[in-house]
């Protein structure tokens, strides 16, 4: 009988501490994440400009925690879920920028001599450049000749020779460059054989890499 009880209470004891342990492995998981979060933050901040009143957007978190627990023998499975809330309930819409005359794919920020900047792309064939405080179009570059699906501010062109440069990728097969200065085309890749959905530079070597996936393959080329 005492061996019964010593059983019981040495498994009671462990079932104690395993709980603890996971205590302290779902706190030190949510303090991960807190860090990612803010290294995020941070990135953004400093990779585009912090576009005014920005602050009224939101990144939240949801971790589910599911336990089964039976007869002194346990099961912990958990899984987390990072949730990026654009607005909070109580936000409303700020502004609408009105231009392009089809669906918009993509978009992207960057700051300008101070001035905090939106760029579209669309199905209508045209990158737009906008100015975030008085909701203007500043800029309109054709060229592509089908659906442009993404855009980019080009960090190499920026931090090498100071010009503000972005880039899109299209239906059309093409990656195209612009330099919003002389608000002329600045270079073209068409080594794809399907069209291009996505574009992104590297976080390394100053984004002096672009890479591109299509249809049919992916790639990496330098700017």
């Amino acid at each position: 009988m005492t061996t019964i009880n010593n059983e019981k209470q040495t498994s009671t004891q462990l079932t104690l501490v395993n709980f603890v342990s996971f205590q302290k492995l779902l706190e030190k998981k949510e303090e991960e994440i807190k860090v990612i979060i803010q290294h995020w933050i941070r990135i953004l901040n400093v990779k585009v400009g912090w576009i005014h009143d920005f602050d009224k957007f939101v990144v939240n978190y949801v971790m589910f925690i599911c336990v089964s627990f039976n007869m002194f023998k346990f099961l912990f499975a958990f899984i987390i879920f990072f949730m990026l809330d654009t607005f909070r309930s109580s936000s409303k819409l700020m502004n609408t920028l009105t231009g392009h005359t089809d669906i918009v794919w993509g978009i992207d920020y960057l700051t300008v001599d101070s001035n905090q900047l939106i760029c579209s792309v669309s199905n209508d064939k045209t990158v737009r450049v906008w100015d975030v405080d008085n909701n203007e179009q500043i800029q309109l570059f054709n060229g592509h000749s089908d659906h442009i699906y993404c855009v980019k501010l080009s960090p190499y062109h920026y931090y090498t020779n100071g010009c503000n440069v972005i880039c899109s990728s299209s239906q059309d097969r093409t990656i195209r460059f612009w330099d919003l200065k002389k608000n002329q085309q600045l270079r073209v890749f068409n080594e794809h054989k399907g069209w291009v959905g996505g574009i992104e530079f590297s976080p390394f070597n100053g984004g002096r890499y672009l890479f591109s996936g299509s249809m049919t393959n992916y790639s990496f080329m330098g700017c």
